[in-house]
């Protein structure tokens, strides 16, 4: 041990868990160390939310998130709520607003949050050091006493407690990695299979056959899978579909589930028809329902289930036949677009493994996991994040 740098505590991975894990040890008193493989930290945080970083949601509870165990979220988010940390954010007088359904954004750039962490990481006095790659992880006991020793580019350090906040697979052109899961399983913990989370779906050819040309037009609709539920927009792409609805369904969908799409949402487009064939006899149909979706796809949707013409001219099976494809379109997706631009990764360190008060080990005392490399995972507006603060925030209490 004289021959290593010591710690009471190391944290690898120096995103939005671990670097909120290392400044609350940190003003504990504990002396951290806090090791991120890329050049600079919070990388995921820069790029998040379009460049404002999302940072939390104003309603967070369970309901928000995927896990194996349901309840282990739960005591973390009560602990560690969304005004914890909006309260860190407007000390650093970081101006933000609600952007739609309790979504939290900086005003200016993500940089501000990255700052306030580092600041309050300088405050608690802990080390940080980039550019570092850990090579070996050991778990030693010396005359008793049980500390990891850390083995880097930069030099072998050892400490009593080891927190894992690496994160998951999504976004590996910023330096994601399996790391996390290869710490779990050298200690012999369970993990959870990981598939890309918040993503966009790609279709089968006859379905982008039917899709084609309007890759860009965004609407409002009601996502259906799995008996899941959202409402939100979504985006035709040139490979499927995206848009904050599809993102949010994605997580409750596995290959070869149905996805069923309603693009007239909050509207009768039956009983619209017959009043439309009473009052409005001689206009044509694509032109009504384009009032309430774009022309062009107005246009081409009802080519796929009936010629355009005047109103008056449906019959009643003409009618069922184009309610179903507005209102009840149903998809099998071909896949997703994978981890490369998924928001995040469902699955990971199976929750039994930890305790939810500490994110301890049971079977490892003094090694922790945090944030996305844990089986739980967030919906899209800000509530991967506070499960990053909050995670974060609880581990750093007891390390």
């Amino acid at each position: 041990m004289s021959n290593m740098e010591q710690f009471d505590v190391i944290i690898i991975g120096a995103g939005a868990a671990g670097m909120m894990c290392a400044l609350t040890a940190g003003l504990r008193g504990r002396k951290v160390l806090l090791l991120e493989h890329a050049d600079r930290v919070g990388k995921k945080i820069l790029i998040s939310g379009g460049g404002r970083c999302n940072f939390t949601n104003l309603r967070v509870e369970a309901e928000h998130f995927i896990s194996g165990n349901p309840h282990f979220c739960k005591s973390a988010i009560s602990r560690f709520g969304p005004n914890d940390f909006i309260a860190l954010v407007e000390k650093h007088g970081i101006e933000y607003h609600e952007k739609k359904l309790g979504q939290l954004f900086c005003d200016g750039k993500a940089i501000q949050i990255v700052n306030l962490l580092l600041e309050e990481c300088r405050a608690g006095g802990v080390e940080i050091k980039t550019r570092c790659k850990v090579e070996k992880i050991e778990h030693q006991n010396v005359e008793g006493k049980r500390f990891f020793t850390v083995q880097t580019n930069l030099g072998r350090y050892d400490a009593e407690s080891l927190v894992i906040a690496t994160g998951g697979l999504s976004f590996p052109k910023i330096g994601a990695t399996d790391f996390g899961y290869g710490v779990a399983k050298q200690f012999g913990l369970k993990v959870r299979v990981c598939a890309p989370g918040l993503v966009s779906f790609t279709l089968h050819p006859r379905d982008l056959r039917e899709t084609e040309g309007l890759a860009g037009t965004s609407t409002d609709a009601l996502v259906t899978c799995n008996k899941q539920i959202f409402r939100d927009a979504i985006l035709f792409t040139h490979k499927g579909l995206s848009g904050p609805a599809i993102l949010q369904i994605s997580n409750y969908w596995e290959p070869g589930d149905a996805v069923t799409i309603n693009l007239l949402p909050d509207f009768d487009l039956a009983e619209a028809i017959i009043l439309w064939q009473k009052e409005r006899p001689k206009a044509e149909l694509k032109n009504l329902i384009g009032e309430r979706l774009t022309k062009r796809l107005a246009q081409q949707w009802l080519t796929l289930s009936s010629e355009n013409k005047p109103v008056s001219q449906y019959n009643a099976k003409e009618v069922a036949a184009i309610v179903v494809r507005f209102q009840q379109w149903r998809i099998v997706p071909s896949g997703t677009t994978g981890y490369p631009v998924a928001e995040v990764t469902k699955g990971g360190l199976d929750t039994d493994e930890l305790s939810s008060k500490t994110f301890e080990a049971h079977r490892v005392k003094g090694l922790y996991f945090i944030g996305e490399v844990v089986d739980v995972t967030g919906w899209l507006g800000g509530y991967n994040f506070q499960w990053a603060w909050a995670s974060g925030h609880c581990a750093g209490l007891y390390v």
